[in-house]
């Protein structure tokens, strides 16, 4: 039942994401392209100008765990079960998606922004291989 409710879901969740990777949070267009290539070191410098726990919580866990239902996508395509074949596509993806944004100013090419989903997507997969283990248990 849990994987139907995925199946029907992840698409309408892949679009809501990718309006506000584009167009939400008022986003307007750049007038400059812009990229950020420093990995780990502009989060760094992204946290020490935060104003409050909410706006670090919101930007840098919301990165992470927005992408965790991406950890699931082996349910809808099989070849995605295995790990590496997992986050070869989804790396690719997502590194299309920021240069999207940077083509089209409509946000920031960021490095960060690739591990900080990546990272989702692996815990996804792991909470996904968690539950297939603990439900194929309880069938058994």
């Amino acid at each position: 039942m849990i994987k139907k409710f995925y199946r029907i879901i992840i698409f309408p969740y892949t679009l809501f994401l990718l309006y506000l990777m584009f167009l939400g949070m008022g986003r307007t267009r750049l007038e400059d392209n812009l990229l950020t290539i420093r990995p780990v070191l502009s989060t760094i410098d992204f946290i020490k100008g935060c104003t409050s726990w909410k706006q670090m919580v919101t930007i840098v866990a919301g990165n992470v765990i927005m992408f965790m239902p991406f950890g699931f996508l082996g349910w809808v395509f099989p070849k995605l079960m295995e790990l590496r074949q997992l986050l070869f596509t989804f790396v690719s993806a997502i590194t299309i998606v920021e240069g999207l944004q940077y083509f089209t100013r409509m946000g920031i090419f960021e490095v960060d922004d690739i591990l900080l989903n990546t990272s989702g997507v692996y815990l996804g997969f792991l909470i996904r291989n968690l539950l297939e283990r603990r439900y194929r248990r309880l069938a058994e």
